[in-house]
């Protein structure tokens, strides 16, 4: 038995350890390979869900006896803090120096958000910049009775409250660069669930639009003239914004600036940047996002207590702001019947800065009703300004949280 064990340790270790922990690996193992396989068939965001899911059967299956009767991986440790034990894991375990190098000091987020940033059109904000704005600060409802939720019924501390609430603003950098930011031992857990439940928005988003816009009016189109802004004029008013909120929130600097540089790489046709932005960066950063996400998702971290509040708070805080950003587009058709510019209410869920899943799902469930209407170029921009409007609600999280510790 002992031979057997010592030649085939993944599957020993799921009967030789705790056997609640052996059934959750075989559980997760199962969740790695559906999401996946509706990675695959496009129902899941692919760029996430297939190296997230894949890292999560390999990280859950791949378990082996090590020193001191211990069992691991050979995977990643995010707990490894020690400098002596840091530079052996370093050398041995696969994916620990991009945790170490690209996760632990937000870099990931950064490079996301500059990829993010060169794919915007700053154009769609200028279009309707209020209407945009207004729906993205409506959509941030869920972030802020979240945290009220997790602190006054949940009994979280703040910090732990705002990490979980930031889930809320659906910005999956947002939520690395917070929790670390503010609660650095929640990160794995915050992280992983976040990502989940922003793939899910996929498949529950639709329900709430239509349970909330009547078939009649969503299938509103909206006309609007573009804005003829010169490159130059795009340019400046992105390096202003940029200065304005780095001033304002310099905690959030690092992420602010990192989503303007890629805007403004765009506006100024850098194109050998342009194209490793867009291309090179966005998918290194996308691919090693979902792997090592996926290899965080250890039995071990989903048996913590802690998970099973972060998985009720993180489906409410996302929950809440579809509500607050439909409650949004509501508001604003009512603006504008009143004004004589047409709206759809249903835009209102691209105010969430889940870009641009939040945008094709507006524009899906506009042409299911009418097929002629087109709405991205505004549910777009309400998807640029819920990314400011996100980041500056984390900036004041992170920058105020200590007054209240």
């Amino acid at each position: 038995m002992d031979v057997l064990a010592q030649i085939f340790p993944g599957i020993a270790t799921l009967f030789m350890t705790d056997p609640v922990l052996g059934a959750v690996r075989v559980g997760l193992t199962i969740l790695g390979f559906v999401l996946a396989y509706f990675g695959f068939k496009g129902k899941l965001e692919p760029l996430i869900m297939v190296p997230m899911g894949l890292g999560m059967i390999a990280v859950n299956c791949g378990v082996l006896f090590l020193d001191g009767g211990t069992t691991g991986t050979l995977i990643i440790d995010p707990l490894v803090s020690e400098t002596d034990d840091l530079m052996t894991a370093i050398q041995v375990n696969f994916l620990q120096p991009i945790y170490n190098f690209m996760f632990s000091n937000n870099l990931i987020a950064c490079l996301v958000f500059m990829g993010i940033g060169a794919r915007s059109e700053i154009s769609f904000l200028l279009a309707r910049p209020w209407t945009c704005i207004i729906i993205a600060i409506f959509a941030e409802l869920g972030t802020f009775v979240t945290l009220a939720l997790g602190v006054d019924f949940f009994g979280l501390d703040p910090a732990s409250a705002a990490s979980v609430a930031i889930i809320g603003g659906a910005d999956g950098p947002m939520v690395l660069f917070g929790t670390l930011m503010m609660k650095p031992e929640l990160f794995v857990s915050v992280s992983i669930i976040a990502y989940l439940y922003l793939s899910l928005t996929y498949a529950g988003y639709p329900y709430i639009i239509k349970a909330m816009v009547p078939k009649k009016y969503r299938g509103i189109d909206i006309e609007f003239d573009m804005p003829q802004v010169s490159q130059k004029a795009k340019f400046v008013f992105i390096v202003v914004v940029c200065l304005l909120l780095c001033l304002l929130l310099p905690v959030a600097a690092p992420l602010m600036l990192s989503f303007f540089l890629g805007m403004a790489v765009k506006e100024a046709k850098i194109m050998p940047y342009q194209e490793l932005l867009e291309g090179g960066i966005t998918s290194f950063s996308s691919l090693f996002l979902g792997l090592v996400l996926g290899c965080l998702c250890e039995a071990s971290t989903i048996l913590n207590p802690t998970v099973g509040i972060i998985l009720v708070l993180g489906i409410l805080a996302l929950a809440i702001s579809a509500v607050g950003g439909i409650a949004g587009g509501w508001v604003m058709y009512f603006v504008g019947k009143k004004t004589g510019k047409s709206f759809n209410p249903a835009v209102g869920i691209a105010g969430i800065s889940c870009m641009p899943t939040t945008t094709k799902l507006a524009q899906h469930a506009v042409e299911e009703e009418n097929p002629f209407a087109i709405v991205i170029p505004i549910a777009m921009g309400c998807n640029i300004s819920g990314v400011i409007v996100s980041a500056i609600a984390a900036g004041v999280f992170v920058a105020t949280i200590g007054l209240v510790l």
